[in-house]
């Protein structure tokens, strides 16, 4: 059995909460640079290099990609050998949402639901756990903005509805969405499971790099053509035309009852912020 102070995992989750929001993964920055040089529209390269230049002010000075610094997220994976001293893991993950955006400087923006009472630290996170053998801990983390996680949707299709019904969800979410969730945007696709299951797996699929794919190869393939027509859509960076509407289009699936085919599309803006650590 491996002891793990909560401080350390507190400290982790400031640090991760700050770096998070000023510093974007290389795979975003990396897929804003193909897709400019693959652009004929002269707006949409012009948006993608603004958004490049962005992502190098943001890590120079210190100051975060966006003003919306979203509601944190979290992916967790507790090893089964591992006993955290001191707080629950819950605890520490939450002191150190509080710190990093208390200390980071960095927008406050969880309300209560129906008094929309702000609670001040953008604390509650929202916390997914995963119990798996070993005795590290593994957690990601995402600043999830609600331009993008506004547009999203569920829809409980039929299981005659087949994959011709998931394809039709996910072009009509994506059009729906328009220029409203900042894109270029990062599309997570959840099928299968129960309407909370496939919510989870959803979001989890935005936290993948950008440029990989599903494991499973008839995923993968229904990941690069749905990819493929949500850029035929044109509405591109910033709605203004382009065929840079989307930089990913990932799909997690999850086994479901017979009688239901769940679909959910969690949208991501271009500001796809996240990190991971092992502990």
């Amino acid at each position: 059995m491996r002891e793990i102070n909560s401080n350390i995992i507190e400290n982790a989750v400031r640090d991760m909460c700050i770096d998070g929001c000023i510093n974007l993964d290389k795979s975003v920055i990396n897929s804003f640079k193909k897709n400019m040089e693959e652009e004929n529209n002269p707006v949409a390269k012009g948006i993608l290099d603004i958004l490049i230049q962005n992502a190098k002010i943001a890590s120079e000075t210190g100051i975060p990609l966006c003003q919306d610094t979203g509601m944190a997220v979290f992916f967790v994976k507790v090893g089964q050998d591992v006993h955290i001293v001191g707080d629950t893991i819950t605890e520490a993950i939450n002191k150190g949402v509080s710190r990093g955006y208390t200390e980071g400087f960095l927008r406050k923006s969880v309300v209560s639901p129906i008094d929309r009472v702000n609670t001040q630290d953008n604390t509650p996170a929202v916390i997914h756990y995963e119990m798996v053998k070993g005795d590290k801990i593994e957690i990601e983390y995402a600043a999830k903005g609600f331009g993008s996680e506004n547009m999203s949707r569920l829809k409980m299709l039929k299981p005659s509805d087949g994959i011709e019904g998931i394809k039709s969800f996910i072009l009509e979410t994506v059009k729906e969405a328009g220029p409203n969730p900042c894109p270029p945007i990062v599309v997570g696709v959840g099928i299968g499971g129960t309407v909370d299951k496939c919510a989870q797996i959803s979001k989890k699929a935005l936290f993948r790099e950008i440029g990989t794919h599903n494991e499973n190869k008839d995923i993968e393939k229904l990941e690069i053509e749905m990819l493929e027509k949500v850029n035929k859509l044109g509405i591109g960076p910033q709605g203004l035309g382009g065929k840079t509407t989307a930089l990913a289009l990932n799909i997690e699936i999850f086994p479901t009852h017979i009688a239901g085919l769940p679909v959910m599309v969690n949208i991501n803006c271009h500001s796809s912020r996240h990190k991971k650590i092992i502990l």
